[in-house]
């Protein structure tokens, strides 16, 4: 795609990434054929031939408006249309520059602009996200039915194994997911444990970043990625093996940290060193012996694909081989590479839009008669238990309550 970028963008790394993308674009439209908001709307805008289009007029310097805003809202950032293009069009960072730069030229209205800070205020941080969640959880059974399925029910703690093991891997706890499933991090603990690996924590690390990031605070979002890299680095220079990741949305972030740090001098080469060493807690497990990992309860489940594994961080049929592998019967899901609406915020700013895909995932998950839905990302797994009476739990929590005691 041919394209002239004002210089004053061009002049900027954002610029000239934004400008090498535009020019890998071949106008093909292969994109539109898996884009889920497309199928919904069926505007050309709403895909992303016609985002691209959007963002390459406003990088030349053409008008841009509340309309041009909102084509780009409704883009998920599910980047199933990386997976479909032949190009290799990096249309995940040409959403994220195209976002940024619109949302110093549009203003938005006073509502949206609340909301989205009341989000960046609230979710990245721990101390703040759980009493909230706390209290409304107790007043969980006093709610409407619509606004009861969007509180998760408090889970309880489980314990974690005692740090005891030569080999070593550090875990992100993140930031909403302690609070919603803390046994999450936990089963992963005790999964590693029984494969002679100690899982540890970095007290100081926090959210990955992509609240804010996606939400284009670029600034802000960097500053979450600089204080994980800081709270990491002593284990990192003690020789962790890993950066373990259960939630594959801040997976794909954290191996995104050397390129949105690459020209930070202070932070470049301690970001790319992080980025090597992520890895989604599907990604340890396929490289060990499964032989300490035989489930005495196999079960027929259904899993969920979330679009940041399979598309953000390329990963596609990982944890389906890894669970089959243990002897699960894996149901048939109609459309697997389709987002279920989670998306980060997406569920919260796009409701209608997040609700249909919902609708639409479940009723493919459950397709197949599954006794649970597993899946590998705390978003989609509280999204989709928002419309489902069926158990929806991460997949490696799935495994770990199947092993036997003791081994």
């Amino acid at each position: 795609m041919q394209t002239q970028v004002e210089t004053e963008i061009l002049n900027t790394p954002e610029g000239r990434e934004a400008e090498s993308i535009l020019r890998s674009c071949v106008h093909c439209g292969f994109c539109t054929a898996t884009c889920p908001t497309y199928q919904l709307l069926g505007d050309e805008l709403d895909g992303p031939r016609g985002r691209i289009y959007l963002i390459k007029q406003m990088l030349e310097g053409e008008q841009v408006s509340r309309s041009t805003q909102i084509h780009l809202d409704r883009c998920l950032t599910c980047r199933a249309c990386e997976s479909t293009c032949p190009s290799g069009v990096q249309y995940g960072h040409l959403a994220d520059i195209g976002r940024g730069i619109l949302e110093e030229r549009v203003e938005r209205p006073a509502g949206e602009r609340l909301l989205r800070r009341a989000l960046r205020s609230v979710l990245p941080y721990r101390e703040r996200f759980t009493p909230l969640l706390r209290l409304g959880q107790a007043v969980r059974p006093l709610l409407p039915a619509r606004l009861k399925a969007s509180v998760p029910e408090q889970q309880p703690n489980t314990p974690w194994p005692t740090a005891r093991h030569q080999r070593r891997m550090l875990i992100l706890d993140g930031c909403v997911q302690p609070a919603i499933a803390p046994n999450i991090n936990a089963a992963t603990a005790r999964v590693l444990d029984r494969l002679d690996i100690s899982l540890i924590r970095a007290e100081r690390a926090g959210c990955c970043g992509a609240v804010s990031y996606h939400l284009s605070a670029h600034e802000e979002g960097l500053a979450f990625m600089r204080r994980n890299i800081d709270a990491w680095w002593p284990q990192i220079e003690a020789g962790v093996e890993a950066i373990v990741i259960t939630a594959s949305g801040c997976g794909a972030m954290v191996k995104g940290y050397g390129h949105l740090l690459r020209t930070d001098p202070a932070y470049a080469d301690k970001a790319a060193r992080v980025s090597a060493l992520a890895r989604d807690i599907g990604e340890v497990l396929a490289a060990e012996d499964f032989g300490k990992l035989r489930p005495k309860t196999p079960q027929k489940i259904a899993f969920h694909a979330p679009c940041t594994l399979q598309h953000g961080q390329k990963l596609p049929n990982l944890v389906e081989g890894i669970l089959t592998r243990a002897g699960f019967e894996l149901t048939p899901v109609p459309d697997a590479h389709l987002c279920c609406g989670s998306a980060g915020t997406y569920s919260i700013l796009q409701p209608e839009l997040s609700t249909q895909l919902r609708d639409n995932k479940l009723a493919a998950l459950q397709s197949g008669a599954p006794t649970l839905i597993a899946t590998a990302n705390i978003g989609c797994l509280t999204h989709l238990q928002g419309g489902t009476a069926l158990q929806v739990r991460h997949w490696i929590e799935v495994l770990e309550s199947s092993l036997p005691a003791s081994q």
